[in-house]
């Protein structure tokens, strides 16, 4: 008998539970049936997955056996969503991985003038860090991918564009104060100010001080609305590129250093392999300065 999807998934809910009734339970079957499908898994295989009948505790094997039953059942689970969502989708679907920043200031546009043309297309966008980006191109969990980079960084994807980082701060603040007044500091030591609110994007200025004040920060958030929020309540200040704060809300302040320039570069990214669809490939066609 050949290893089935179902035996794996019935082994990775009885891991996880614990018991054959806790298993039988989730699965919405006998205990007994649950065991035999066990029996034939660990027949097929020809060795035990558990170390006794309580199926508490994992051999090696199955500890193995577990990692890979989980991959493959998320793998599947994730095709018949995908299959779902085109089926209730008439014009197909576009899945965007985007930093933060970008769903914010570059996605409102480009989605605008592409439902226009593709109005019965469905959009998924996933709000994440670059890192997490990367990882949903890789396993083809997202069609396109929106990062941030340095302009000097390894060559990756396409440029979209370029603006400058920056201190956001609360308006009327110790780091808004002491940029209206100069005081002998007009950098990246204004941040000294007050508390640092980190986010992935400080990773992208080159200053000893940046990195210290990150390394210590106690509060970080990723979602560029979040970070504006916690500004305005004056939880402390933090660094995010021009575009992002372009419509700040009332109450914050941002500011360029003066003398000590860093810029975010938004870069788009997808499979190296890949053949884009029709509106995949639309909406890549769009993304541009």
């Amino acid at each position: 008998m050949s290893i089935k999807l179902e035996m794996l998934r019935t082994f990775s809910v009885v891991a996880t539970q614990g018991t054959l009734a806790g298993a039988a339970a989730v699965l919405g079957r006998s205990p007994s049936a649950v065991s035999m499908m066990l029996a034939q898994l660990e027949d097929d295989i020809g060795a035990p997955l558990f170390e006794t009948d309580r199926k508490s505790r994992l051999t090696p094997l199955g500890q193995l056996v577990l990692e890979e039953s989980q991959r493959a059942t998320d793998v599947f689970d994730r095709s018949v969503a995908a299959i779902r969502r085109h089926a209730m989708s008439a014009g197909g679907i576009v899945r965007i991985a985007a930093v933060p920043s970008a769903t914010v200031a570059l996605l409102p546009d480009v989605i605008e003038a592409f439902r226009k043309a593709h109005p019965d297309v469905r959009i998924e966008i996933s709000d994440v860090d670059s890192a997490a980006v990367r990882a949903r191109i890789q396993r083809d969990a997202a069609d396109i991918g929106i990062v941030s980079a340095q302009p000097r960084d390894t060559p990756e994807g396409t440029r979209i564009r370029s603006d400058d980082l920056g201190i956001v701060c609360v308006e009327g603040g110790a780091i808004h104060l002491a940029h209206m007044n100069t005081q002998g500091m007009s950098g990246w030591e204004l941040l000294k100010r007050e508390p640092l609110i980190s986010n992935p994007l400080c990773e992208l200025v080159d200053d000893p001080l940046v990195a210290e004040m990150r390394i210590a920060s106690t509060l970080e958030a990723r979602n560029t609305t979040a970070i504006l929020s916690f500004v305005k309540r004056g939880f402390g200040a933090s660094i995010l590129p021009f575009d992002a704060v372009r419509n700040q809300p009332d109450g914050v302040e941002f500011f360029v250093p003066a003398h000590s320039t860093s810029q975010r570069e938004l870069r788009k990214i997808r499979q190296d392999n890949g053949r884009m669809r029709g509106p995949v490939a639309a909406f890549w066609d769009l993304l541009k300065d």
